[in-house]
């Protein structure tokens, strides 16, 4: 794709033609999809959490291949190390000294496959990563490709052989995102057709990482007043007000609310925040955060619909 800088209507109408694409591979999934790109465009990472062979691994890679990133998959698994996914320094007989080789964590869009497969040796890997957009091996750290998005998929943890995610590690997620069964319809459209997986290798990139940085930029730069800054904050209260909510938001967690919020104003082509891109972000960005690992998905949800309820917007 030739080089430029797109003006904010240019981007609005190539972000929504991807979102019109990758609707025509993952059928009756447009908020999900429209969330997933709204946390990358806000400089996040994902977490997909559903049963196997709902789309997740499918979502990840239509996402890489519209951005136009390099891809990379890692299968996590109960054996994985973290040299495996940090990379590891070898030594040369030739040269008679260590040499590094790098990780397959050194890309663009990484998918940590079934992280919750791993141990927490392995998962613990990923946190420097995904905070800081380095790795540090041997003592010496080294910078990640940017743009560096991480996207992870994990099964309910009912699963049998999972490793639950600390706290720690879920709180680096900016969203929680399910697909689900699709509804009726759409069910009947994937049982008529071909493998929609197949039209992936057939899309072009809308847009080259150098754009995806400055558009990352633009999505910082959307204005939020103080009304609506005053209705974030006392959402945040809030949750840690409340016993249900057990501690409430992290100021990190905070960050991914305001953050998912511009970037979802963003792809609706505006320059400020509304208080409705607040709500439409909140579930996905609290659900990881405040619930039990045993509590039912519907109960967590419910949270949210409880703050958009009590809290009021200015």
């Amino acid at each position: 794709m030739t080089e430029m800088r797109l003006d904010h209507i240019s981007v609005h109408k190539i972000l929504n033609h991807m979102v019109d694409q990758a609707c025509d591979v993952i059928i009756g999934k447009r908020r999900q999809i429209k969330l997933a790109l709204s946390c990358l465009l806000a400089g996040g990472h994902i977490l997909l959490e559903d049963l196997p062979g709902a789309g997740k691994t499918t979502l990840s890679h239509l996402i890489a291949k519209l951005l136009g990133l390099e891809f990379t998959r890692i299968q996590f698994t109960s054996d994985l190390l973290p040299a495996d996914i940090l990379g590891v320094s070898i030594f040369n007989k030739n040269l008679s000294e260590f040499q590094y080789s790098p990780g397959p964590i050194f890309t663009q869009t990484l998918l940590a496959d079934e992280i919750n497969r791993a141990t927490p040796k392995a998962q613990s890997a990923l946190l420097e990563a995904m905070e800081e957009g380095q790795v540090t091996v041997d003592g010496v750290t080294r910078p990640l490709p940017k743009p560096f998005f991480v996207i992870a998929t994990q099964n309910p943890n009912d699963q049998i052989g999972t490793f639950p995610l600390p706290e720690s590690q879920l709180d680096r997620f900016t969203m929680c995102i399910e697909l689900g069964y699709p509804n009726h319809e759409a069910e009947r459209e994937i049982l008529k057709g071909e493998d929609r997986r197949q039209m992936i290798h057939h899309l072009n990139a809308s847009l080259s990482p150098e754009q995806i940085l400055s558009i990352q930029q633009s999505v910082a730069s959307i204005h939020a007043s103080d009304a609506l800054l005053d209705y974030t904050q006392d959402i945040i209260k809030f949750t840690r007000t409340r016993p249900e909510f057990g501690r409430g938001l992290s100021p990190r967690g905070s960050l991914a609310l305001i953050r998912s919020a511009k970037a979802w104003a963003y792809l609706d082509g505006r320059t400020h925040l509304l208080p409705e891109d607040i709500q439409e972000v909140l579930a996905p960005v609290i659900f990881h955060r405040l619930r039990e690992q045993t509590e039912d998905r519907e109960i967590s949800l419910d949270r949210a619909t409880l703050i958009i309820k009590n809290v009021t917007i200015p």
